[in-house]
């Protein structure tokens, strides 16, 4: 079965549009606050209307996201969804009208025709590229629809996290044909019936196959499905003219903290210590990447003219925390660690509301910018490595 047959069967992610009264889903790349800090240097202008695609859109999460974010925010867009599936732009279409969004164009295609819907200042592209036949073709068509100075927010998976996915991905696929619901219950009866030693059972880092029958399908018996690694993700996007600009999961990139003697990276360039990083740690299912024609001054930097948002939890909370354990603690994928935090910077916790600049932050606990700025530095380093801190004027 092909691709664009199976999203017609079982469109992705499987999403109810009665729902959005309910809830939004957020996550990364796309949120407005991600696309400002990793592309425009937390420095974009939002009175101008963001020009966005959403290549591969779904059933339409970052398109609602993007949109809803913006909309609450009081901040002109043009966004156009496309997707091949019929059945997947139904249930991204219903989506915006529950919330009644508007500014958003949709069409039925491939992105690798992205160009002639236009040139944009930002292109969505999760969870795509690596179902193409010949991914470079996408990486090349989404460059060539990018106007100047836009980026590109993209998902891809990766292998080693997925251990135990493509051996199985071969065997349905050599095993089951028919419909799409008669491969599906026989791979589940099949599934049912591995031993739990099998590397897919082993691995607590997937889980999608659990969460419905949408899920199983692209899991586990998706036709096309190429992860990539951080060497060839990298060269892909050259490939296409595009540099490698940061990742709200930075953190997972850093070998040193795996290593423990930094002597012995000595000689590796910053793709080798991000490829080390990958094949040491092991968990990596996916790759979130912000990738413009050039990297130079387009990721956010802790200026005293930056205005610094928070993830999750408010400025005030976040100071109550730090003030009483001088670090926070962060889970994320399972896994724990602990930024520390100096006084002054907790001190200046309760002032980041998502407004005021980090000059303006410093004033109100007396402080001058340097003096302030030496502390915030390295806290700010390490929670935008974690995808915790952005900075962006959108809300100003």
């Amino acid at each position: 079965m092909s691709v664009s047959e199976q999203y017609e069967a079982y469109p992705y992610p499987e999403r109810d549009p009665a729902d959005e009264a309910k809830r939004l889903i957020t996550g990364s790349p796309s949120h407005p606050l991600e696309i400002d800090h990793f592309l425009f240097a937390g420095l974009r202008d939002w009175s101008r209307p963001l020009r966005a695609l959403v290549a591969g859109g779904g059933t339409g999460d970052a398109l609602i996201q993007m949109a809803q974010v913006l909309t609450s925010a009081r901040k002109p867009y043009e966004i156009t969804y496309l997707d091949m599936s019929e059945a997947a732009r139904a249930v991204a279409e219903a989506r915006a009208e529950a919330r009644g969004l508007t500014g958003i164009r949709f069409e039925t295609g491939s992105l690798l025709d992205a160009r002639q819907y236009g040139q944009f200042d930002y292109i969505d592209c999760c969870g795509v590229l690596h179902h193409l036949v010949e991914p470079q073709a996408g990486f090349n068509a989404l460059a060539g629809a990018l106007a100047d100075g836009g980026g590109i927010g993209l998902m891809v998976y990766a292998p080693y996290g997925r251990s135990g996915v493509y051996p199985l991905q071969a065997a349905f696929g050599a095993l089951l044909h028919g419909s799409p619901k008669d491969r599906l219950r026989r791979a589940k009866a099949i599934y049912a019936r591995l031993p739990d030693g099998h590397p897919f059972k082993c691995n607590p880092h997937l889980h999608d196959h659990e969460q419905s029958d949408a899920g199983f399908y692209d899991l586990l018996l998706h036709s096309q499905d190429q992860p990539f690694d951080v060497t060839r993700l990298d060269a892909a996007l050259r490939t296409a003219g595009l540099q490698w600009v940061g990742s709200p999961q930075a953190h997972l990139y850093d070998p040193l903290p795996l290593v423990g003697e930094a002597g012995l990276l000595h000689g590796f360039d910053q793709v080798g210590r991000m490829a080390l990083a990958e094949q040491l740690r092991g968990t990596i299912r996916t790759h979130v990447v912000y990738a413009a024609k050039s990297a130079k001054g387009r990721m956010a930097r802790p200026v005293p003219t930056a205005i610094p948002h928070l993830k999750g939890v408010t400025g005030a909370k976040l100071a109550m925390v730090a003030a009483q354990k001088g670090v926070v603690p962060v889970t994320l994928g399972g896994e724990k660690a602990e930024i520390p935090v100096p006084g002054i910077v907790a001190r200046a916790l309760a002032g980041v509301d998502g407004r005021r600049s980090l000059e303006e932050i410093a004033a109100g606990i007396r402080l001058d910018w340097l003096g302030f700025s030496a502390a915030w530095t390295g806290f700010s380093d390490a929670m935008t490595a974690h995808g915790l801190m952005y900075y962006s004027r959108l809300s100003r």
